[in-house]
């Protein structure tokens, strides 16, 4: 398989996500892979202990030096934060609780949001629909980078400085590519986050508010973690728009590596996926896959043929939701 090689463009297609016909022929073969869906009862107290752990990080970090403040941040803190997003976006599909209970999910995505220290459960659960129904959609999937990324960030240096901005792009790109109007829910979402801040401030000042915020951003930039952002969708091998990780990394990311049966299987919870794979292991194994997030971040900075327009796009014709 060729590596894909065209710059200036994103790969356009006029085929449906390989995902919607994958999942059909899985369960048509293997119907009991419908026993793992439904909510995964052990996230909750794995969440909450999460949570705890930052709050409690909080009140021993607020008479550190600021250096070492930085550097548990970005060591430690930061790397439970991002946890917590992958959480979240377990969360957002329902199995904290289940679809029964599924306003009970959206008030435990904000209790894991809390040390992340800026709102971002509610919006996240907005858009993430549209990624997995539309996957690659123009002006639809908020995933997809803009041209303007795809023009500019197309160096080395360039593309680090990408990287390192990540998180500022996922939190302005869908104002710029898909606007939609602020719900009650992140109004909920942000007084909730900005009450806890404030408690936070009051009892142990700057300092644990600095690590919660700073890990958050450092380590959704330029972080081993961060390789699953590329990971997941940037088209390393041309016409392959999904890719599965499966290595140790996914210990401590819900298992979101597991990015090809998450999508052909996005109701069954993370701790469940590598079930999926074992089941149906003759539709995976054969498919393109990365080794190290490491390794990724190192080719999409240094390979010529990747970069933000690497991904592949097509257009739904649907009327766009308001």
């Amino acid at each position: 398989m060729d590596k894909t090689g065209e710059r200036g463009d994103f790969e356009w297609v006029y085929s449906d996500q390989p995902h919607t016909s994958r999942r059909k022929e899985i369960l048509a073969k293997y119907p009991e892979i419908k026993s793992l869906m439904g909510p995964d009862p052990q996230l909750k107290w794995v969440v909450t202990g999460m949570v705890l752990t930052q709050l409690l990080a909080c009140y021993m970090v607020h008479d550190l030096p600021w250096k070492w403040v930085v550097f548990w941040s970005y060591g430690f803190g930061g790397c439970i934060n991002h946890s917590l997003t992958l959480a979240i976006h377990d969360i957002s599909h329902n199995v904290a609780f289940g679809n029964k209970l599924a306003r009970l999910n959206r008030w435990f995505a904000i209790w894991a949001n809390l040390p992340i220290g800026l709102p971002y459960s509610a919006s996240f659960k907005k858009y993430h629909i549209d990624h997995h129904r539309y996957l690659g959609g123009d002006g639809l999937d908020v995933d997809i980078p803009t041209d303007v990324e795809g023009w500019f960030f197309c160096t080395p240096l360039r593309k680090v400085l990408w990287l390192f901005l990540q998180p500022l792009f996922y939190a302005l790109r869908p104002l710029v590519v898909n606007p939609k109007p602020v719900s009650r829910l992140e109004m909920m979402n942000a007084a909730v986050q900005f009450a806890v801040n404030f408690v936070i401030f009051y009892l142990w000042g700057l300092k644990p508010i600095v690590y919660l915020i700073a890990g958050s951003i450092l380590c959704m930039g330029l972080h081993p973690i961060s390789g699953h952002f590329i990971a997941e969708h940037y088209m390393f091998l041309k016409g392959h728009e999904t890719y599965s990780y499966y290595g140790p990394l996914n210990w401590i990311t819900f298992n979101v590596g597991y990015h090809m049966e998450h999508h052909d299987f996005p109701s069954i919870p993370g701790s469940k996926l590598p079930q999926v794979k074992k089941m149906a292991a003759e539709y995976y194994d054969s498919l393109p896959q990365h080794t190290s997030w490491i390794r990724v971040l190192w080719d999409f900075v240094f390979d010529d043929s990747i970069g933000p327009y690497t991904r592949i796009k097509r257009e739904y014709k649907l009327v766009k939701q308001e």
